[in-house]
C-alpha cells in the first residue's frame, strides 16, 4: 500500500479485537481451546540444508498439530469453529490480514485505497497470485467471493460482515472497487475472508454452497495445499511452491485429531504430537518436559473468553433475575484458582482486556453469593420440592449442561457448576459431547441445548454485533436467542462512525447492558499456552492466531 494509504488507514480504521464463530483469522470463532499436534520435528533431509550452527531457515519436515476438535468444513464464509478455521488459515489467503497489534496489513492486496468519505474502497491484487490448481487469482474471484454473502440464498453465519456492501465492481483484471452504504470501521474484517475460486464454484447455487463437496477438499491460494481429510483422524496439507510470500519452510502440516485430552497429552509427551495447546490443568506437567528439553512453551493472554450460555428459548432462563441468581450461585474465583490453577482472570462482560474498548468501571458484577441467589430465586417464585430441587408451576429447575469432549477444563467446570447449583436447589445434568456433534446441536437451526460451556475466540475488532445483535439469531452466531432493542441500536451506532472514542462509548454501554442481563454467566479470560518442538524457529506469539505466519516456521536441525 502506498504511504498515503497507510497513513489514511492508520488514522481512520479502528483496529482491535472480536467476535464469535467465524473461521477467518480476524473474526470470531467457537473456541474449543484445543491444541494441534506433530510428529518428531526433524528435518526431512530431502532438501539442501544450511550447516547446523547456522540460524538461517531450512526447508523440510512435517509438523503434527494436535487438536481435540474435529473440523466441520473448510470455507471461511460457512464455518464457525476454531478447528475448521485453523485449516482454512493454512489453505486460504485474504486481501488483508492482521499483525500482532490487531492492525490490518496487506496480504494478497498490493494496495487498498479508501475514499475520503470511507464509502468506496479500491483494492488492487498483487500480480502473479495463483490458486493451488495453477489458475490465476483475479478480480473476478474477489467479486465472486464477496457477492456470496450478499445473495438472498446465503445461509451462512457471516452475512453481517458484508451487509454494508452495495456493489462490487471490477475495475481491471487485478482491481476491485467496493461501494458501501455507510462507513464501516470494521471493513478490514470483511477483507480478511478467504478468496474462493470462481472457476470451480461459479456454477454452484449459493443455497447449495455450504454443503458442497468443495468444502471437504478446498482449493485456495494460501501457503499450504489441501492433501487429505480422514474424518475424526487427521487433515494433511503440503507446502504451496507458488505462494506469493514464498514457499513455506515446512513441507507438510498434519492436523491430528485426538478427542481425548489425556490421550493428547500423552502423545505430546511421546512426540507423536508436537504442537498443541496446553490446558491450565496440565501446564506444570508440560513445563517439566520443557525443562528436560523435550519441547518449549509460548504463553500469553488469549484474545478470548469462556462462558456459560443459556438458551433463552427455554422458559427456565427467560427471567433476568433468575440468570443473575445463577451467576451469584457460581464461584468463578474458585473455578479460576482451583480448576485452572490460577491461570486466568474472572470475566464479567464480553470484552477482552486486550481490546481498546475494554472498560469495566461501571460494569454490573454479580459476585459469588449463594444466599443472595436463593433469595432471588425465591422472589422469582422458585420453591424447594420434596427432593430439594426447586419447583415452579409444577416444573423442576433441572437442565442439561453441554460442553465439548477433550477440553478437560470445561469438563471439570461442568462438574463444579453441577455441584454449586445443587447447593441452591438446581439440578444440572452435564453432557460431554464430541466437538462436531456438539456444534451441530448448538448452531442454527437446531438450537438443541439448555445451557452450554463454550468460548469465543474473538475477532480483531471489538464490535459485539456478531454474537449479540438480534439480526444474528436466525442464521448467525446469536444461538442463545438474546434480543435487546436498546443494545441493537447501540451496536448499529457503533458501526456508523469512524471515531474510535465514539465507538468505544457505544460498545461499553452495550457491554454493560449485556452484563446486567446475564444471557451468559461470563466465566474467565484465559491465558493460552502453546507447546511446540524445542527446535521450532520463526514462531511469533499472536493472542488470537495459534498459527500466525506459519509459512515462516522452520525446524532447526539437531547439532
Amino acid at each position: 500500500m502506498k504511504q498515503k494509504s497507510l497513513l489514511l488507514i492508520a488514522l481512520t480504521l479502528v483496529l482491535s479485537l472480536f467476535l464469535a464463530a467465524c473461521s477467518s483469522n480476524t473474526t470470531s470463532n467457537n473456541n474449543n481451546n484445543n491444541a494441534p499436534a506433530n510428529n518428531n520435528g526433524t528435518n526431512s533431509g530431502d532438501k539442501e540444508e544450511e550447516p547446523a550452527e547456522s540460524n538461517e531457515p531450512v526447508q523440510g519436515g512435517d509438523l503434527v498439530i494436535g487438536s481435540t476438535g474435529n473440523p466441520t468444513l473448510f470455507n471461511t464464509l460457512f464455518s464457525a469453529d476454531t478447528a475448521s478455521s485453523a485449516i482454512e488459515g493454512f489453505v486460504y489467503d485474504s486481501l488483508v490480514g492482521g499483525n500482532t497489534e490487531f492492525e490490518p496489513e496487506l496480504s494478497m492486496a498490493e494496495s487498498w485505497e479508501p475514499s475520503e468519505d470511507g464509502l468506496v474502497h479500491t483494492v488492487k491484487l498483487k500480480e502473479g497470485l495463483k490458486f493451488h490448481d495453477g489458475e490465476a487469482v483475479t478480480a473476478e474471484d474477489v467479486k465472486f467471493t464477496f457477492e456470496i454473502p450478499l445473495h438472498e440464498d446465503y445461509d451462512g453465519p457471516r452475512a453481517s460482515s458484508f451487509e454494508k456492501i452495495t456493489s462490487v465492481e471490477i475495475v481491471d483484471d487485478l482491481t476491485v472497487k467496493f461501494t458501501l452504504s455507510g462507513v464501516a470501521p470494521d471493513f478490514h474484517i470483511t477483507l480478511s475472508y478467504g478468496i474462493l475460486p470462481q472457476h470451480i464454484l461459479g456454477d454452484v447455487p449459493v443455497a447449495e454452497m455450504g454443503e458442497h463437496e468443495f468444502n471437504r477438499a478446498p482449493i485456495g491460494s494460501g501457503p499450504f495445499k489441501f492433501v487429505e481429510w480422514v474424518d475424526g483422524q487427521y487433515v494433511k496439507v503440503e507446502a504451496f511452491d507458488d505462494y506469493h510470500e514464498g514457499r513455506p519452510y515446512l513441507d507438510t502440516l498434519t492436523y491430528k485429531i485426538v478427542t481425548d485430552g489425556d490421550q493428547l497429552l500423552t502423545q505430546l509427551s511421546t512426540g507423536d504430537v508436537q504442537y498443541s495447546l496446553v490446558p491450565s490443568t496440565d501446564l506444570e506437567t508440560v513445563k517439566e518436559w520443557e525443562g528436560q528439553g523435550k519441547l518449549k512453551i509460548e504463553s500469553g493472554l488469549a484474545l478470548s473468553y469462556t462462558y456459560l450460555g443459556y438458551n433463552l428459548r427455554n422458559p427456565l432462563f427467560q427471567d433476568k433475575s433468575v440468570r443473575q441468581a445463577l451467576t451469584h450461585a457460581i464461584d468463578r474465583e474458585t473455578i479460576v484458582s482451583s480448576v485452572m490453577n490460577g491461570d486466568g482472570e474472572v470475566a464479567h462482560f464480553p470484552e477482552s482486556p486486550l481490546s481498546w474498548a475494554y472498560d469495566d468501571s461501571e460494569t454490573p458484577k454479580f459476585e459469588y453469593d449463594p444466599e443472595k441467589a436463593k433469595e432471588m430465586l425465591a422472589a422469582a417464585g422458585w420453591t424447594p420440592g420434596a427432593d430439594g430441587i426447586l419447583e415452579k408451576d409444577g416444573q423442576k429447575f433441572s437442565f442439561e449442561l453441554k460442553t465439548n469432549q477433550g477440553n478437560k477444563v470445561r469438563e471439570d467446570i461442568a462438574v463444579v457448576v453441577q455441584q454449586q447449583l445443587k447447593e441452591v436447589g438446581i439440578e444440572v445434568k452435564p453432557n460431554i459431547m464430541e466437538w462436531s456433534a456438539f456444534l451441530a446441536d448448538v448452531n442454527p437451526p437446531a438450537w438443541k441445548f439448555d445451557a452450554i460451556i463454550l468460548g469465543w475466540s474473538l475477532g480483531t475488532d471489538p464490535d459485539p454485533s456478531g454474537i449479540f445483535h438480534s439480526k444474528e439469531i436466525e442464521e448467525g452466531l446469536n444461538f442463545i436467542n438474546y434480543s435487546n432493542p436498546k443494545a441493537d441500536e447501540l451496536m448499529d451506532k457503533n458501526l456508523s462512525t469512524m471515531d474510535q472514542e465514539e465507538r468505544k462509548g457505544y460498545i461499553v454501554e452495550v457491554n454493560n447492558i449485556i452484563a446486567e442481563e446475564q444471557p451468559y454467566t461470563f466465566l474467565y479470560y484465559p491465558n493460552v499456552h502453546r507447546a511446540m518442538p524445542a527446535n521450532l524457529e520463526g514462531y511469533v506469539f499472536h493472542a488470537k492466531d495459534d498459527f500466525y505466519k506459519v509459512n515462516e516456521w522452520w525446524l532447526k536441525p539437531a547439532n
